[in-house]
């Protein structure tokens, strides 16, 4: 029995041996698989970002102003708003902008208020003193030097009494779509030229392309060193002459 009880332990010590044996061998073959994906899923060969820009010109120009008027009724405030209309329109005309180009907007209207004070100076009250009505124009138009003159030039129409507010003009190019494609095409190829220089200086050999990643648009006035790029993109209204910059990043396998 004493026998017998001896081999059923050495039977038992062989067992848990064995067992132990295939756990740190499943463990190694699992751990090799692990840092096979790893590797795999870590990525590699080479990655280089091109870039592309472009100056170019405005073609199409964007200008707004307001004009307003007071009454102590919205009749008399909206007769003389409608007469201040007609003297705009008639301006721009003669200044050879169409009725095509030219854009107004719908009346604002808004009470205005008188602060009222008693003798000792304190505040006591508003008392209504009559409407204010309020008017937009827009002219947009290709013919950019005849707009940016008008807008330069308002005297006559201030002189003849019109409260006439001028912003400043919006520039705009109307084949940027076209433009885009371009810039994505030179950044891309850039790219591209860079990962084969990198590969001949390694002595590797270019595969598959990866990955590829577009970077945002950067529209800024041209030579100008206050407008910076942002992460959302830049789009530069305020200048006439504009430069556009875009990034293309590529990852190409090597061998």
């Amino acid at each position: 029995m004493k026998e017998n009880s001896i081999i059923s332990n050495i039977v038992k010590l062989i067992s848990v041996i064995l067992a132990v044996g295939c756990l740190i061998t499943c463990t190694i073959i699992f751990s090799k698989a692990f840092v096979g994906v790893k590797t795999l899923s870590a990525g590699g060969g080479l990655t280089a970002t091109g870039s592309a820009s472009c100056d170019f010109e405005s073609n199409l120009i964007v200008w707004r102003g307001n004009f307003s008027t007071f009454g102590l009724t919205t009749g008399e405030a909206y007769s003389a708003l409608k007469k201040d209309a007609g003297m705009i329109k008639h301006y721009l005309s003669q200044n050879g902008i169409s009725e095509d180009e030219m854009v107004f907007s719908s009346v604002n209207i808004s009470k205005r208020y008188n602060s009222i004070y008693n003798a000792e100076g304190n505040y006591v009250g508003d008392e209504f003193s009559g409407y204010e009505l309020s008017q937009n124009v827009s002219v947009t138009s290709s013919d950019i030097d005849k707009v940016e003159k008008i807008s330069r030039d308002i005297t006559d129409l201030i002189e003849s009494g019109v409260e006439f507010t001028s912003d400043s003009p919006e520039y705009y190019y109307t084949d940027l779509d076209k433009l885009k494609l371009q810039l994505i095409a030179d950044a891309t190829e850039n790219a591209k030229a860079r990962i084969d220089l990198m590969a001949e200086g390694s002595g590797s050999t270019v595969g598959d392309l990866v990955s590829s990643t577009l970077g945002v648009f950067q529209i800024t006035a041209t030579n100008s060193s206050s407008e910076d790029y942002s992460y959302g993109g830049t789009f530069n209204t305020s200048s006439r002459e504009k430069t556009a910059t875009i990034t293309v990043r590529l990852n190409y396998s090597v061998h």
